[in-house]
């Protein structure tokens, strides 16, 4: 049986080695991703259909099926995702965060981020988009999304796959993004 503190170094461990692949994904690695993509969009959808409205309002969106958080006083973040622009598959992200304070624990959750504009999308983009340290994210419930709004652009929502931590901001997260080449 898996505690706590096993699921802390665990997830801290697979943050500070960067699980998460900087490399674009090709063939079979970006097909698995997308089936990841898409199970994570319905599993939002299902868990709270009100979300729809930023589905169907939003220029574009980054989804993250997995990132791993871990922390004993220093802990850090990492997962990867794609980006959808006007319902296409257009690029490669990867989330990294690195943080230090009173956290203690380990978690895997689901992230996407919604664009509400052209630009708000080209922003991120361009590389130029993070989180400060009071950004926060709207955790994924039946109706969470009715009362969530964007925020300089942007609306995100998490939802906890597994794990237990005493800290779940999403302040300080940092992306990169690469387009991805059709071949």
């Amino acid at each position: 049986m898996r505690t706590t503190a096993h699921l802390a170094v665990a997830a801290l461990a697979a943050v500070i080695t960067g699980c998460a692949s900087t490399a674009p994904p090709v063939g079979v690695e970006l097909d698995a991703l997308t089936e990841q993509v898409n199970e994570t969009v319905s599993q939002f959808r299902q868990r709270d259909p009100g979300m729809e409205r930023f589905f169907e309002r939003s220029y574009g969106w980054a989804v993250f099926p997995k990132v791993a958080k871990g922390a004993a006083g220093v802990g850090g973040a990492n997962g990867r995702g794609l980006v959808i622009e006007q319902g296409d598959v257009v690029g490669y992200t990867t989330v990294s965060q690195a943080t230090i304070g009173l956290q203690l624990g380990g978690q895997t959750y689901r992230e996407i981020i919604f664009f509400q504009t052209r630009p708000d999308l080209e922003h991120f983009k361009a590389g130029r988009f993070e989180f400060d340290a009071q950004a926060s994210a709207v955790a994924a419930r039946a109706g969470a999304s009715a009362d969530a709004n964007y925020a300089r652009g942007v609306a995100v929502f998490t939802m906890t796959r597994a794990g237990l931590m005493y800290e779940a901001s999403i302040g300080g997260q940092k992306f990169t993004y690469e387009t991805l080449h059709e071949e």
